[in-house]
């Protein structure tokens, strides 16, 4: 069977220094990390099941651990960091999409509640709720369940994070998010709800570039993995999501 590889030398070569099981990690048996992480993003590219790994990637319970090890040890948000150029805040822009929940992707100990699933008229879904610099690229993302609004992770999502102006649709429309804006002194270039009674002149020309943080979801949801959930643990659908924006973000 022919796989295709994905990352590139330029990216490994940013990632490698923070995989697990380096000759310079003593107690560490792990080998050949590239191909371990090409496994994942196999896992995370095609949406299958971990059994459905083909052989060349080694055996599929070996390399479930290992991920799940990894995941433990917030292994992949590092990689994203490492391949993550420094972000342009020339301005951010804020938007959030609803990905469904495959039935492998329910069950976890203490029930969906407590693993960001929620019911929506999606059905059972995840919503992923993400920050991205002025080129659409993947700053920050945090999980909530498909009923929750968009507003709701907001705070926590630009909490420490510098920028000029703050790009957004109508659903953000909220003011202690202007106020927010106002105090810190960036610019609101958030789309106005008719029901304002006095609407906020914004700048319609910068507005426009707000298609890049919906280019992005696109290109992350060519990853089926991401596109319907299958992981049951936030931690493990995070690092997918960490994983695919990390080569997203470098490519």
């Amino acid at each position: 069977m022919s796989i295709r590889w994905v990352l590139t030398d330029e990216q490994w070569a940013k990632m490698e220094p923070h995989c697990l099981g380096k000759p310079s990690d003593p107690g560490r048996s792990g080998t050949d990390n590239r191909r371990f992480v090409e496994a994942v993003l196999w896992i995370a590219r095609t949406g299958s099941p971990w059994r459905d790994l083909p052989p060349e990637f080694g055996k599929w319970n070996t390399v479930f651990k290992r991920f799940r090890d990894w995941v433990k040890a917030d292994v992949f948000q590092r990689l994203f960091d490492a391949v993550s150029e420094q972000p342009d805040m020339e301005y951010a822009m804020v938007d959030a999409t609803i990905v469904k929940v495959h039935r492998h992707g329910q069950g976890a100990k203490g029930g969906p509640s407590g693993q960001a699933i929620g019911h929506s008229r999606a059905g059972m879904s995840t919503k992923i709720l993400a920050l991205t610099d002025a080129l659409g690229n993947l700053v920050k993302f945090v999980l909530m369940p498909g009923q929750r609004h968009d507003t709701k992770g907001v705070k926590e999502l630009i909490a420490d994070v510098r920028f000029e102006a703050l790009l957004a649709d109508k659903a953000f429309d909220v003011n202690w998010l202007i106020q927010e804006l106002d105090k810190r002194g960036a610019q609101v270039v958030i789309s106005q709800m008719p029901r304002r009674r006095a609407p906020l002149e914004i700048d319609r020309e910068i507005y426009k570039w707000r298609h890049l943080i919906e280019n992005f979801f696109g290109k992350l949801k060519e990853f089926k993995r991401i596109a319907m959930r299958s992981d049951k643990t936030d931690t493990s659908f995070a690092a997918m999501i960490y994983l695919a924006a990390g080569v997203i973000n470098s490519r």
